[in-house]
């Protein structure tokens, strides 16, 4: 199966200048824990709520006037629509990362592939596979033999 399949395609980039305060409530509204920053062509990185936790609120500093750029994780991690979600899952596990972002044949970022898509993935996967095997071992139904007569 190909990550094109799976991933999430709707994308809110926020721009690198937004103050990260700014991030912060787009991200509550879209109840996502990421953004990306720049342009779907101009990917410059990505800001996660877990950025915004270590680089802003433990160092005490104030969201309201620090662009979020100067806070987004780089260089942009990501894959392919066409890679296989086996390739997507090593490259999560190789940079330790629970998101990629997706982009198309020409670069353009054009959606997200989470570590939740996955595990949604395969647990549908399992299932279909649990059912088929069920049905494989099932007891075969008994003919009710010819009446004797």
């Amino acid at each position: 199966m190909r990550v094109g399949e799976i991933m999430a395609r709707h994308v809110e980039f926020i721009p690198a200048d937004a103050p990260v305060s700014e991030a912060a409530e787009l991200m509550g509204e879209l109840e996502v824990g990421a953004l990306p920053v720049g342009t779907a062509e101009d990917l410059l990185g990505v800001v996660t709520d877990r950025d915004i936790l270590y680089r802003v609120v433990a160092r005490g500093l104030s969201g309201a006037g620090l662009p979020v750029g100067e806070i987004a994780t780089r260089p942009v991690i990501g894959c392919g629509e066409e890679d296989s979600l086996q390739d997507a899952m090593n490259l999560m596990a190789a940079h330790h990362i629970r998101r990629l972002v997706v982009r198309d044949a020409v670069g353009t970022a054009v959606g997200w592939l989470t570590l939740a898509d996955l595990a949604r993935h395969l647990l549908v996967e399992r299932g279909t596979v649990q059912a088929a095997l069920r049905d494989l071992s099932a007891e075969p139904a008994t003919e009710a033999a010819p009446a004797q007569g």
